[in-house]
């Protein structure tokens, strides 16, 4: 459970825009929750952006935009967001760690994507948990922040009170998994379809994601047999299998599919069997070993095997955390 619940005049989140700055984190933060819902019946987020110096702030392209809302009005909303960090290689001003550690002290949420962990590192949010960031930041904020256990190989990691993302798009998924912990399974998917973006990456998925259907354009063949197996995930499947259906020998299967998506085919077939499940343990009370054969793996020991290697937590778990 987090320990922050949506109030019902609309839970207050506020975004750090800061000089230099790209957009595209900020716009992720906007359209999630800046944007008015009136077809969700429910208070919806209330959204300021703000600075460190209210007035403008510079970005990427020789624009700007303008705030009249300083680091106050940062620290007092219920949710905190830092997009991101000017460089680095430096450290953020303490009047930011200050309004970080007084938001973070009354219970506030606070939340980064990509370089803005190291504003939340710098405020000692971190110490002592795992924190990830873009995989390019990994080793400096190890050097810079030793006290942090640095995880560089999933796209989000949430501790409740203080939550991390990887790179850019990983800030979308982190977003859309709050909304998911704030209002259900059931809105965040309404809003992904808005979005038009997949529902729900986990944050223990690999911030390099294997691509789900291949891209070549003569590899017709094998987009068809991906097709046939996301259809018919309940039936045994093997390579051979595959192979078949797509007109070619087992070996020329496997290299045109590691070609096209970066793994094999049993490794593809594992994850989709585990995506598929997640709408079932949300939405319904099945027995976990029904969950199982119905998107078909073998035993239900295998589903918890596979499942922990590709979400980071066990199949009920995850249903006492998303079960609309």
């Amino acid at each position: 459970m987090l320990l922050h619940q949506v109030r019902s005049r609309g839970h207050q989140v506020t975004v750090l825009a800061y000089d230099g700055m790209s957009l595209f984190e900020m716009g992720i933060v906007t359209e999630v929750f800046g944007l008015p819902r009136p077809e969700f019946d429910r208070a919806w987020y209330d959204l300021t952006i703000c600075a460190e110096t209210p007035g403008p702030v510079r970005v990427i392209g020789g624009a700007a935009l303008h705030t009249e809302h300083g680091l106050d009005t940062f620290a007092a909303a219920g949710t905190l967001i830092v997009p991101g960090v000017p460089d680095v290689r430096a450290d953020p001003s303490p009047a930011l760690v200050a309004a970080l550690r007084a938001a973070h002290s009354r219970g506030a949420r606070v939340m980064s994507i990509c370089s803005g962990v190291f504003a939340l590192a710098a405020a000692g949010l971190l110490d002592g948990r795992r924190a990830t960031t873009h995989w390019r930041y990994a080793e400096a904020l190890r050097s810079r922040h030793p006290a942090v256990d640095v995880d560089a190989d999933v796209l989000y990691i949430d501790h409740g009170d203080v939550l991390t993302s990887a790179g850019s798009a990983a800030g979308l998924d982190l977003c859309l998994h709050v909304i998911r912990r704030d209002h259900g399974p059931s809105v965040a998917n309404m809003v992904a379809r808005r979005l038009v973006v997949q529902p729900h990456r986990d944050g223990g998925q690999a911030q390099f994601i294997e691509a789900p259907m291949p891209d070549e354009p003569d590899d017709d063949r094998l987009s068809r047999s991906m097709e046939w197996a996301l259809g018919n995930l309940t039936e045994p499947i093997t390579v051979e299998t595959l192979a078949r259906r797509a007109h070619m020998s087992e070996r020329t299967y496997l290299r045109h599919f590691a070609r096209a998506t970066g793994t094999t085919p049993i490794r593809w077939l594992i994850n989709q069997r585990v995506q598929a499940s997640l709408a079932l343990l949300e939405a319904t009370g099945t027995p976990i070993e029904e969950v199982a054969a119905a998107v078909g793996f073998e035993s239900t020991v295998t589903y918890r095997h596979h499942f922990g290697q590709a979400m980071r937590t066990s199949p009920s778990a995850y249903r006492r955390a998303f079960h609309g």
